[in-house]
């Protein structure tokens, strides 16, 4: 069985397209081999921004943290356990003022983990995260997805890769408040059920 984390960041809630592309990805998944999944809400889990003292516990040994290292890095061990264990990951996420929220940028600062989830090697950095797939469900406004003034889609691939994740496949919905937005979304609907089969 395919254990599948879906991860999402927009503060739309059920409103939101990321997260209806995201979640027909899902289904389709699950379709194919009833496959499990974890869900992990970026905009609804108030994550810390990382600080210096966050910074060293997360570095620390696991069996050399003091107590309060362990309270500092717990959300981070867990973060890093939902990627370990996930075979597929379908991020779902929207384009905020031509980048990602906040609560992405958040994330990755807590799962980029030396020595866990990436190791420097003589050759550069090498992501420990490997033979695993991902989907990207991007929505946005306004912001062309893959344009030059798009920060956030290929940061988010690059990141990925940087983890050792390279599978990387995307269905976007960019331009949704403009005209022609509705048709937009439908297409990228129909895509989105298709992308895994």
């Amino acid at each position: 069985m395919t254990n599948i984390l879906h991860i999402t960041a927009s503060i739309r809630g059920e409103e939101s397209v990321s997260t209806d592309l995201g979640l027909r990805i899902v289904e389709s998944l699950r379709a194919k081999d009833g496959a499990a999944v974890v869900t992990r809400d970026l905009a609804q889990n108030d994550l810390p921004f990382v600080d210096a003292d966050r910074f060293a516990a997360n570095l620390a040994p696991h069996a050399n943290r003091s107590e309060a290292q362990h309270e500092l890095a717990a959300i981070a061990d867990t973060l890093i356990e939902e990627l370990q264990e996930a075979d597929v990951i379908v991020f779902s996420t929207p384009i905020y003022n031509f980048t990602m929220p906040a609560s992405v940028k958040a994330w990755a600062d807590l799962v980029a983990r030396a020595g866990t989830t990436f190791e420097y090697t003589a050759e550069g950095p090498k992501g420990k995260l490997t033979g695993k797939k991902a989907y990207l469900a991007i929505a946005s406004g306004g912001t062309p997805v893959g344009s030059e003034v798009d920060f956030m889609s290929p940061w988010l691939k690059f990141f990925l890769g940087f983890l050792g994740v390279h599978d990387v496949e995307y269905v976007a919905a960019d331009g949704i408040l403009g005209e022609g937005g509705e048709e937009t979304i439908a297409a990228a609907k129909e895509k989105a059920g298709m992308l895994a089969k």
